[in-house]
């Protein structure tokens, strides 16, 4: 049922662009939105004030297992999305795969088939896949 709805969210999106249907136009409207997410997210910390981005070398020590780095690493946020900054930045999410999604439908690629081949390799290589 999921590779249906992703599948259907492809074939809506293709039909819908016209006048962002060329490459240029898609990569440069992908590289947007990325941008406008990553402003969301400062807006948040730095306008709104509901998050706080707390950043700073992160150690681990010497001997520390791949487990025990997961517990102790973090994202380096203080606080929660409002209601507001969460809607903003769902909605730029969106945008941003509305247009990976017509990047792969320029390019022939299924979008359904790349995630899946991606959450085969990141299940089968856990936490060994990004090293």
């Amino acid at each position: 049922m999921k590779d249906i709805i992703i599948d259907d969210f492809q074939n809506a999106v293709s039909e819908s662009l016209i006048r962002h249907k060329s490459i240029l136009d898609i990569m440069t409207k992908l590289g947007e939105s990325q941008a406008r997410i990553n402003r969301a997210i400062a807006k948040s910390a730095t306008n709104c004030g509901c998050i706080k981005i707390d950043v700073e070398k992160q150690k681990l020590p010497q001997d520390c297992s791949l487990e025990d780095a997961a517990k102790i690493l973090s994202h380096q946020i203080k606080g929660k999305l409002c209601d507001n900054c969460r809607e903003v930045l769902e909605d730029e999410i969106g945008t941003e795969l509305y247009y990976l999604a017509a990047l792969c439908e320029a390019l022939n690629l299924n979008l359904f088939d790349i995630l899946l081949k991606e959450y085969k390799n990141v299940t089968t290589l856990g936490k060994f896949s990004l090293l």
